[in-house]
């Protein structure tokens, strides 16, 4: 377990746990206060532990923060099969975590995938959740979103500078992110790409987690996830939704609010699918949530 930074300082040390079938899996710990149960965060379908620094340098310190990346994702082990990147092998994966790591309780912070695993986490054991944030995802995955996602992931790209970099995330993704600068665009290539072994910068994550997304029928989370959805209630819960999201519809969104009425609602102007948890509205929502759990 190597000490590291992030780029503005955060201290965080690196972590390894086996996952079932043998792999070796990472994530980053932010120590925080012992007397809070740590915020777990857990990424998207093709995103990594970079993905939570803002969530780490707002609240670390005062919260110990896990980032765990999913198999086949930043510095975990690919898989040996790629049909085990499916959302019940991660969810095992994740409960060995817990059970190696001694978390008993813990606010879950989950965006897409992650918040699709946040709520099986609850439908097997709502009792160890302190709180949730469910980040652009719902019980329902709008299939124009779903189809989107189909197009792009697994594609093998990679790029000479991360200037390139950047500027083929603005050329796919501007109209998620319509008001970003240049340097946010870099901001987002360097959470999403890392250097590969020939030098070149590419997406950080196992190509083949798209295989199970051109079998027939492939899909993300199970046919009907308002069960596990509902096995929120009775613990603070936060939905946080990109204006722009065709992910997460606000009709969905409103579905959500009448069936757990204590649930807190957040819209992200001017935002696709997902808010990356930096604006200051999110960072601001996420403080009342955890002031509901400490």
């Amino acid at each position: 377990m190597t000490g590291s930074t992030t780029p503005i300082g955060t201290q965080y040390e690196d972590r390894f746990w086996a996952s079932p079938d043998g792999l070796q899996l990472h994530y980053r710990d932010y120590a925080g206060r012992a007397d809070r149960p740590p915020l777990l965060c857990l990424p998207g379908l093709t995103r990594n532990a970079r993905d939570f620094e803002p969530i780490a340098d707002a609240f670390a310190g005062e919260w110990r923060v896990i980032c765990p990346e999913l198999r086949g994702r930043g510095e975990s082990d690919y898989a040996k099969d790629w049909e085990s990147y499916n959302p019940l092998t991660y969810l095992a994966d994740i409960e060995a975590l817990l059970a190696e790591a001694e978390i008993e309780r813990f606010v879950a912070v989950g965006t897409s995938l992650g918040g699709i695993l946040t709520m099986l986490l609850a439908a097997k054991d709502s009792s160890r959740i302190a709180g949730a944030v469910l980040n652009d995802i719902g019980p329902v995955i709008e299939p124009a979103g779903l189809e989107r996602i189909r197009s792009y992931v697994g594609q093998l790209r990679s790029f000479p500078t991360w200037m390139h970099a950047a500027r083929a995330l603005e050329e796919n993704q501007s109209d998620i992110y319509p008001d970003y600068t240049i340097s946010e665009w870099l901001r987002l290539a360097k959470r999403m790409m890392d250097y590969t072994g020939n030098g070149r910068i590419a997406f950080d994550y196992d190509l083949k987690i798209a295989e199970p997304f051109r079998q027939p029928g492939g899909e993300v989370g199970s046919p009907n996830m308002w069960p596990a959805f509902e096995a929120l209630a009775g613990r603070p819960v936060l939905a946080i939704r990109g204006a722009l999201s065709d992910i997460l519809s606000d009709a969905t969104l409103k579905i959500m609010a009448a069936r757990l009425p204590a649930m807190q609602s957040l819209t992200i102007a001017r935002t696709g699918h997902a808010p990356t948890l930096d604006e200051p509205e999110a960072l601001d929502a996420i403080a009342r949530l955890l002031a509901q759990t400490a």
